[in-house]
């Protein structure tokens, strides 16, 4: 068990996978929960099911590719519990799929806005909270798409690499500050992103094959990383990029 007691932890895109394992666990280990996303009905499931195992928890909604919106989300956050200890900026799109030649302005903006845009604004108002504290642990949302390109996804790689990059140089500037930022990484992971995806029994057997440990993952594999890297156990990690991959890095 990891001592989380006391501890507040804020969980952007936390309606549904990777997001909602988290939250959850986070509750497990006895933090206080904001659970934020567009996705009203799941957020307030997710709540629901963290307070029917005696944890506690909130879901504010938010539009986190609005600098407003994250500033307002930290406010509330801090307004409802008293601090803000954790962040998890998970919030994520998959996007819209195509060549560079052929994808369109918007979509391409759309994706920066959501995957990119939305961890350097929650990061801002987080760092300037945890600073007041003295302390804090940031854990952002990357991709094995933050290490290596894959066809039609231009702007999801393109987001990925650029959120392990924020990462780093938040840690640069904060870590002797008490705030340690870690950046994750996983591999195709079996969540409604991937669904939503509309892929094909065949894609999918496709992308599972990719990985060494030949699956998909899952969300609480995942969740189970994050949970570490922003517990105190991880007190000498900042500045890190870990994937969590069945070993998709490694070909």
């Amino acid at each position: 068990m990891y001592d989380l007691k006391e501890k507040v932890a804020l969980v952007t895109g936390g309606a549904s996978g990777i997001g909602q394992a988290t939250a959850k666990l986070y509750a497990l280990h006895g933090a206080k929960v904001v659970v934020s996303d567009l996705d009203e009905i799941n957020g307030e499931e997710t709540v629901r099911q963290i307070r029917q195992k005696g944890g506690e928890a909130v879901f504010l909604k938010t539009d986190v590719s609005d600098p407003a919106a994250c500033e307002a989300l930290i406010a509330a956050t801090v307004k409802t519990f008293g601090s803000v200890d954790i962040a998890f900026n998970n919030a994520g799109i998959s996007g819209e799929s195509n060549p560079i030649g052929e994808m369109s302005i918007d979509g391409w903006k759309k994706i920066i806005a959501v995957n990119l845009d939305s961890v350097f604004y929650c990061m801002k108002y987080e760092i300037q909270q945890m600073q007041k504290q003295g302390k804090g642990a940031i854990v952002n949302m990357s991709s094995i798409l933050g290490q290596v390109g894959f066809a039609n996804s231009a702007g999801y790689v393109a987001a990925k690499h650029g959120v392990v990059g924020l990462t780093q140089n938040a840690a640069l500037e904060y870590s002797a500050k008490g705030i340690r930022v870690n950046a994750v990484g996983p591999g195709f992971i079996d969540t409604p992103l991937l669904t939503h995806a509309g892929l094909d029994d065949a894609t999918r057997q496709y992308l599972a094959s990719q990985h060494a440990i030949g699956r998909l993952g899952t969300s609480d594999e995942v969740a189970e990383l994050v949970i570490w890297l922003s517990s105190d156990k991880a007190g000498f990690v900042t500045g890190s990029y870990y994937a969590v991959d069945g070993g998709y890095l490694a070909h």
